[in-house]
């Protein structure tokens, strides 16, 4: 029984690769893999970087690996971002982000296209696209009045940060397209982040570039998505 479930998912995971998506898997590997050894990252940083990348290149491929790696990287990207002194971060990553790994296998265990070894993408119609913006909007503003209230620094922008990640997150459990669009606003807020980490003595070039792989893959992968959903069945 556990050999022929293992046997189903491996055919899964290794259906419908076409060469320019192993050739952008493999160039994302080199990249971050080359800057880390060039900036002699640790051990920590070099694993999170490379997990991470697996991990979003195979959500965009659909492929139910992705959660494995992604609970790998969240641990790794939390040790990272708690030396960075990124609080918010740790705890995004270790309270929210570690636990919806498991329910992102699971439920997307029950949508997998058997020809395509994927799972079956789906799009919100236009006005309720425009409704789950609104909502991660009103909860922005909400969050970040809170932060304020307490004294937090630069409270909408760390709402942001939050608020969008929890968001977009919940939209990649449930396969829709317009997770994408919340993962690039992420990525920029992120790579300016680390970036501004970089600049002031960090050594973590492997997590910076991680998080610009992120970026130009969260582009590619709406480009994908929404082409591949509008052939599936728009939400009613």
């Amino acid at each position: 029984m556990l050999k022929e479930k293992l046997k189903i998912y491996l055919k899964e995971e290794s259906t419908g690769w076409r060469p320019p998506e192993i050739v952008w898997l493999g160039i994302a590997t080199a990249v971050i893999l080359g800057l880390s050894l060039y900036w002699q990252d640790n051990f920590v940083s070099i694993t999170a970087a490379l997990t991470g990348v697996w991990c979003v290149i195979l959500t965009g491929k659909g492929k139910r690996s992705s959660f494995l790696f992604g609970i790998v990287n969240v641990l790794f990207y939390a040790a990272i971002s708690f030396q960075a002194k990124y609080y918010g971060e740790v705890m995004l990553n270790l309270i929210y982000y570690f636990p919806m790994n498991f329910v992102g296998w699971y439920a997307w265990k029950k949508h997998m296209n058997e020809e395509t070894g994927e799972v079956i993408k789906k799009k919100l119609p236009p006005a309720k696209g425009i409704a789950a913006y609104g909502a991660t909007a009103a909860g922005i503003v909400a969050y970040g009045w809170v932060l304020k209230r307490l004294g937090g620094n630069l409270p909408y922008i760390d709402s942001m940060s939050t608020v969008v990640s929890v968001a977009a997150q919940i939209m990649s459990v449930y396969r829709l397209t317009e997770q994408w669009i919340l993962w690039i606003v992420v990525d920029i807020v992120t790579v300016v982040m680390w970036a501004v980490h970089f600049a002031q003595g960090g050594e973590s070039i492997g997590t910076l570039a991680m998080w610009s792989v992120y970026l130009i893959n969260a582009v590619i992968m709406y480009l994908r998505w929404n082409r591949e959903a509008k052939a599936e069945c728009v939400i009613r």
